[in-house]
């Protein structure tokens, strides 16, 4: 069994190697808390949870670092914008995000460090960059001289004589404008601490440096994080680490966007959708799927019409789920191991569709063995989907999902409620034995997109085939 997966610094997928045998550590950039989360930025979150959650089953002892950044210019600028503390702003949207991350069934990470929390960190891996020569103070800033390190912009495959980067407003001093600030220095009303070369505050860049360095030391297997951040966030990530003399990540792994018309999904371009208001109309784990189960290396386009498509695709999963739970009784077992085509799926650079597939293909035999009255075999195939839904953290019998359905679902509940009268006026036709009224009604629901079951405890619906 090898692990492969697709590393942006080498540009090919490599065979996983952990540092520690039996052990994987795991850093990924979490959200910079300005606002509150909108479904691209979840999208990382879960997209390493399914990481995570394939490497544990594959018998791994994971660490799972997921940073929250507390301060940086946006947030600082919202403050003044509303009359309120930073860090107000910032325990507000941190909280949004862990709602959204909890609401989508991530777990949660092994720590979750905040990049305020860190100061003494960052001053500690500054000072050392200064002894070196990699990076100098001026006017209270310090930054990082680019043309000290050998190697910068490996990981973006750029050109140094090519790279153009605009000095950031108070960024005085610099000796070259590619330089980047690892520490601003303090303007009057800005939140600031105190540091050797005056007061100020971390830049964006350091504070990830310092926190993988804390959490995980000088070596470790997995950064991610997506596509945007290659430059230039994790490019200066590498430049302070390995100046500083860390070895830092041993693989690189970016997910891709989610996209409206073509573009990056993003507040300021006015196109985002929030967590919050998503969860108000589709439930959870429909969001799950939908976000889940792309290619995490692939574009999502987001529409209704592939939510949708989602949603029917998930109803089909859970449909046979639930049939085959209410068939087996108490005789129903716990998840077994997963198919092999599945893990070989998975094995390959996380392939999520070619799993998922194999799910749909296992329903489809479990379905017909309950049309065929075989209940030993439906049992077994319903062992085999929760296998491997657990590790898509997608099993609709796990505890987190306890009552899901009723979580925010408002337009569920509407087209329940109005299904039900419909279903009652034909259990009536059927009473009277009505035949004709009962299949008539069966057949307009049929053709509405409806699939309705009887079961022992009374007829079901569910959404059909597209």
């Amino acid at each position: 069994m090898t692990i492969r997966l697709h590393d942006t610094s080498a540009r090919q997928i490599r065979d996983f190697v952990p540092l520690t045998p039996g052990c994987v550590s795991i850093y990924l950039c979490g959200a910079t808390v300005q606002a509150a989360p909108h479904i691209g930025h979840i999208r990382s979150g879960l997209n390493f949870d399914i990481m995570r959650r394939w490497f544990t089953y594959r018998g791994y002892d994971v660490t799972f670092i997921r940073n929250v950044t507390d301060i940086d210019d946006k947030i600082i600028r919202k403050s003044a914008e509303q009359g309120r503390p930073w860090w107000s702003i910032g325990y507000e949207n941190e909280r949004a995000f862990n709602d959204g991350y909890d609401a989508l069934g991530c777990l949660p990470p092994t720590y979750e460090p905040r990049a305020t929390g860190h100061i003494t960190e960052m001053i500690e891996m500054m000072r050392g960059l200064i002894e070196r020569g990699h990076a100098y103070e001026a006017d209270g800033n310090v930054y990082f001289d680019v043309r000290s390190l050998p190697g910068y912009l490996s990981l973006s495959n750029q050109d140094l004589d090519d790279l153009r980067q605009p000095s950031g407003e108070g960024e005085t001093g610099k000796r070259d404008p590619r330089d980047f600030a690892m520490w601003k220095a303090a303007k009057e009303g800005e939140p600031s601490w105190e540091t050797p070369w005056g007061r100020g505050r971390p830049g964006w860049h350091l504070e990830c440096s310092a926190m993988a360095h804390k959490y995980l030391g000088s070596a470790f297997d997995i950064h991610g994080g997506g596509i945007d951040l290659i430059f230039p966030h994790h490019e200066n990530e590498i430049a302070q680490a390995k100046a500083y003399g860390d070895e830092f990540a041993n693989y690189w792994v970016h997910n891709a966007w989610v996209t409206i018309a073509g573009e990056k999904m993003a507040k300021s371009l006015g196109n985002s959708v929030l967590v919050s208001e998503m969860v108000k109309h589709w439930r959870p784990i429909v969001l799950r799927y939908y976000l889940g189960t792309p290619h995490y290396r692939s574009m999502i386009e987001y529409s209704e019409e592939s939510l949708r498509d989602a949603e029917s695709a998930f109803a089909r999963i859970e449909g046979f789920v639930q049939r085959v739970t209410e068939k087996a009784g108490e005789t129903v077992p716990p998840a077994a191991e997963v198919p092999p085509a599945f893990a070989e799926a998975m094995d390959e650079d996380l392939g999520v569709p070619q799993a998922l597939a194999i799910v749909h293909t296992t329903v489809r035999q479990g379905n017909s063995a309950l049309a065929a009255d075989d209940k030993e075999a439906a049992v077994a195939r319903l062992a085999e989907v929760r296998a491997m839904l657990g590790v898509l953290g997608l099993d609709p019998l796990d505890e987190h999902w306890a009552g899901e359905g009723d979580r925010g679902e408002d337009l569920h509940g509407v087209v329940d409620t109005l299904v039900r009268l419909v279903l009652d006026q034909r259990q009536s036709a059927r009473a009277r034995k009505d035949w004709a009224a009962a299949d008539a009604i069966r057949d307009q629901l049929n053709q509405s997109g409806l699939v309705i079951e009887d079961s022992a405890s009374g007829p079901r619906w569910t959404l059909g085939p597209r």
